[in-house]
């Protein structure tokens, strides 16, 4: 049984460089483009695996030249519970502007046909940590958190959108940005621990804040660095924090630790571009963590 276990979404990145982001009605000229392999669920698997944590993850494929393409770079990712279905592998289109940021536009794909198979429910079963997001059907990430109920289920609330109090009551901890945290519960902050027990909020260059009923906010700072590109810093951070989670505990020193090492990470993400290539290892991680936190 892997320690955590990944069920979401895998997907080609097709990688447009602008100088900035086209306004609606707007057209803008590329520099160029790249083709590699990203999705939520798969930059997260692969941020686990390389911080050091026994991974599996549960995502559906197409039987094309883009699955073959994930399959190789998920590398160090227990793939037995992947599945081939009858569709092509999901698509993502991210245009990346001068400054690093990003806007990406998702073809689910295969990802909309991910089930929560027998082998898969198990594995879920006897994970130390479960982590989810929402490009695959809400339907299977529902059935990953009840299948999760003696474990830890952390639901990486992204894209943003509106989530079912009964989906909510089986998280033990919620991860999103600000635009993630007003669609689950309004623009309070701390309105997010009426529907959860934990929230996790990344501000970006602010840094990140750890909310847990019945205890004080804490603050993680920002790592700052020169952005290259930050597309699946936060998938990174989500993979890093439940590596480390898994490793130590869920208690309230423990989260905030595994924050931290979540947000080292992250920072050395957005200096390299792409996604899974961005990902780093847990050796990097732990040296600059070591640098950062004396």
């Amino acid at each position: 049984m892997a320690d955590v276990v990944v069920v979401g979404s895998a997907n080609v990145d097709l990688v447009l460089p602008v100088q900035r982001i086209p306004r609606p009605g707007e057209t803008v000229l590329a520099s160029g483009l790249t083709r590699g392999p990203g999705g939520k669920g798969a930059n997260q698997a692969v941020a686990s695996a390389r911080a050091g944590a026994s991974t599996a993850f549960v995502a559906a494929l197409g039987a094309d030249d883009g699955g073959a393409l994930l399959r190789e770079a998920l590398a160090g990712v227990d793939l037995s519970l992947v599945q081939t279905v009858d569709a092509p592998t999901g698509t993502a289109i991210i245009t990346v502007d001068a400054d690093g940021e990003n806007a990406i536009t998702v073809a689910p794909s295969a990802n909309a046909r991910l089930e929560l198979t027998p082998e898969a429910r198990a594995a879920v079963a006897g994970a130390k940590i479960v982590l989810s997001q929402l490009e695959i059907p809400f339907g299977t990430v529902q059935a990953a958190a009840l299948a999760a109920a003696n474990g830890y289920f952390v639901l990486n609330a992204a894209p943003a959108a509106a989530l079912s109090d009964e989906l909510l009551g089986h998280v033990d901890l919620l991860v999103v940005n600000e635009t993630e945290a007003e669609a689950v519960a309004g623009t309070k902050l701390s309105a997010l621990l009426d529907r959860v027990p934990a929230a996790v909020v990344t501000l970006g260059a602010d840094g990140a804040v750890i909310l847990t009923r019945g205890a004080d906010e804490v603050r993680v700072p920002a790592v700052r660095v020169e952005v290259v590109d930050t597309t699946a810093a936060g998938d990174t951070f989500c993979g890093v924090l439940a590596a480390t989670l898994a490793a130590t505990s869920t208690t309230a020193r423990d989260l905030t630790n595994a924050v931290r090492r979540a947000t080292v990470a992250a920072s050395l993400s957005v200096q390299t571009a792409g996604a899974i290539p961005s990902v780093p290892h847990g050796e990097a991680i732990d040296a600059r963590a070591a640098e950062v936190y004396l």
